[in-house]
C-alpha cells in the first residue's frame, strides 16, 4: 500500500518534530504510540485530506498508508513530538503525489493544488457556522457531512463510524448485525452520493444549525445504543460504545454553546458507567434495582453530572438534558430505595412536552408506578396499550407483567411476560424474561 512519497516522505519528518531519544523508539514503544494515535488521530487526519481532495476513499488509503509510514519510520526516527501533525502531515503529502501522479485532467492537477502549504481547503469551508465564530476542526465539518439529511440515516451511522473512527468494514458490520458485504455496499452508496450530489464539506449555515446539530446527535446517540444495548456485550460492540462516547466528547468540546450536545454526552457518560453491573457473570441481564452499585464507575459518574451542570447552567434545556437528569437520579442514589422516583417522573412529563411520544409515556408510567405505585403505573400502561400506538413493543407487556407480579397477580403476569417473550429482539432478554416468567409460575416473584 505504500510506494514512495517522492519529495514528500522527507518532510512528513517535520510534523510536529521527532522525539529526541536517540538511536529511535524501542518497538513496543512506537506499537504503543501507533495505536494511540490511530484511536486519537485518525478522524482528524482523514478529515485534513478530505477537505482537501474531496475524496473520500483517497483519504482513508492515505491515513492508512500515513500509519504505515509510522511503524517504519518511528522505530529510526523516534515518536514524533505531535504524533498527529506527522501523520497528517504525511497523508497530505501522500494524497499529493497520487494526485501528481494521476493529474491529467485540469480537476485532478486542482486538487493537488489545494494541498499546496498556504491555500484553503475549499471554497464552501469559507462558510461557517455559529454565533460569529469559525470551527477550526475538519473532523466537525466530517460528522457534519457525514449525517447530511441527503443520506439515509444507516448510511450516516456507517460513515461517521468508517470515517472518524478508523472501525474496519468488518467490525462495523458485526455491530450493526449485517453481513461485511452488506455494510461495504453501504458505505460505497454514501461515498457516491456525496460525490455525485455535490454534498459540501462544511458545517452548515447558521440557520440550519439547529436541525442539522439535532441530526448528528441522533447519530451518535445510536451510534452508542447499538453497544449498549442489551445483549451487546462483543468487544465490537463495546469499542462502538466507546467511539460513541469519545465522539461526542469531541461535538460538546468543538460545540461548546450546543447544550443538547454536553446533554448527550453527559447520558452516554452516566449511562455508561453501569455497564460492568448490567450483566451478570453468566452474560444475563440485571435489572437496575438488583445491580451491585460497588460496579458503578463513580469517576464516570462525577463527569456526567458535571457536565450536565455545565450545560443546564446556559439556562437552554432540551431532551438529551432531561434524559441525562434522569440518569443522574439513577447514578446518584445510593440505593434502589433512595432513588427519587417523584422528581424522576416529573423529569419524564418535561421530557414528554419537549419530545412526546409513547416510549416517553411508557417510562413516565414506570416512574409513577414506583412513586405512587404498581397500581397507578398499571393504569397508565393499560391507558397506553389501548392507544396502540406500542403494538408489537416489547417493553409494553413486559413492564405491564412486571407491575402485575409487584400486585401478587402470578396469573396475568405470566400471560403477559408470554407476551412479551414472542416479541423479544434479544437473546439476552429473552433469558430475562423467561426467568420472571418461571418465578411467577412457581408462585415467588421477586
Amino acid at each position: 500500500m505504500s510506494d514512495g512519497l517522492d519529495g514528500g516522505a522527507a518532510a512528513a519528518g517535520t510534523g510536529g518534530g521527532a522525539d529526541p531519544a536517540a538511536g529511535g523508539a524501542p518497538a513496543g514503544r512506537v506499537k504503543e504510540a501507533v495505536a494511540r494515535a490511530w484511536t486519537e488521530e485518525w478522524g482528524r487526519v482523514v478529515a485534513a485530506v478530505i477537505a482537501r481532495t474531496g475524496d473520500w476513499d483517497l483519504a482513508e488509503e492515505c491515513a492508512q498508508d500515513a500509519f504505515e509510514r509510522a511503524l517504519e519510520r518511528w522505530p529510526r526516527d523516534g515518536v514524533p513530538r505531535s504524533p498527529g501533525a506527522w501523520l497528517t502531515t504525511t497523508a497530505r503529502n501522500r494524497a499529493l503525489d497520487r494526485l501528481r501522479r494521476a493529474a491529467n485532467e485540469t480537476v485532478k492537477l486542482r486538487q493537488a493544488a489545494r494541498l499546496a502549504p498556504g491555500q484553503p481547503a475549499t471554497a464552501d469551508l469559507a462558510e461557517e457556522a455559529g454565533d460569529g465564530d469559525t470551527v477550526p476542526d475538519d473532523r466537525l465539518r466530517l460528522i457534519f457531512t457525514c449525517c447530511h439529511p441527503a443520506l439515509p440515516l444507516p448510511a450516516q451511522v456507517a460513515l461517521t463510524l468508517r470515517s472518524l473512527t478508523g472501525l474496519s468494514t468488518a467490525e462495523i458490520a458485526r455491530a450493526f448485525l449485517v453481513p461485511e458485504k452488506t455494510m461495504a455496499q453501504r458505505l460505497t452508496r454514501a461515498k457516491n452520493k456525496i460525490r455525485h450530489a455535490g454534498i459540501p464539506f462544511r458545517v452548515p449555515a447558521r440557520e440550519v444549525l439547529p436541525e442539522r446539530t439535532a441530526a448528528v446527535l441522533a447519530v451518535l446517540y445510536l451510534l452508542f445504543n447499538a453497544g449498549y444495548a442489551p445483549g451487546a456485550a462483543g468487544p465490537d460492540q463495546r469499542r462502538v460504545t466507546a467511539e460513541a462516547i469519545r465522539l461526542a466528547r469531541l461535538v460538546a468540546g468543538l460545540m461548546p454553546r450546543q447544550t443538547e450536545a454536553a446533554g448527550l454526552l453527559a447520558l452516554m457518560l452516566l449511562h455508561d458507567a453501569r455497564a460492568a453491573a448490567r450483566t451478570d457473570a453468566a452474560g444475563d441481564l440485571v435489572p437496575l434495582e438488583e445491580q451491585d452499585r460497588t460496579l458503578w464507575d463513580r469517576s464516570r459518574i462525577a463527569e456526567g453530572v458535571r457536565v450536565l451542570e455545565g450545560a443546564l447552567a446556559l439556562h437552554r434545556p432540551g431532551p438529551y438534558q432531561v434524559q441525562a437528569a434522569v440518569a443522574a437520579c439513577h447514578a446518584e442514589a445510593p440505593g434502589p430505595r433512595d432513588t427519587d422516583w417523584k422528581q424522576i417522573a416529573l423529569l419524564y412529563a418535561e421530557l414528554a412536552r419537549m419530545a412526546p411520544g409513547p416510549v416517553v409515556e411508557l417510562n413516565r408510567a414506570v416512574a409513577v408506578a414506583m412513586d405512587e405505585g404498581p397500581e397507578r403505573g398499571l393504569e397508565l400502561v393499560d391507558a397506553l396499550a389501548s392507544e396502540g400506538e406500542l403494538t408489537g413493543y416489547h417493553l409494553l407487556p413486559a413492564t405491564r407483567a412486571d407491575l402485575l407480579r409487584r400486585l401478587g397477580r402470578p396469573g396475568p403476569a405470566a400471560a403477559a411476560y408470554r407476551e412479551a417473550l414472542a416479541l423479544a429482539p434479544t437473546e439476552a432478554e429473552r433469558r430475562f424474561l423467561e426467568r420472571r416468567l418461571a418465578e411467577v409460575s412457581a408462585g415467588r416473584p421477586r
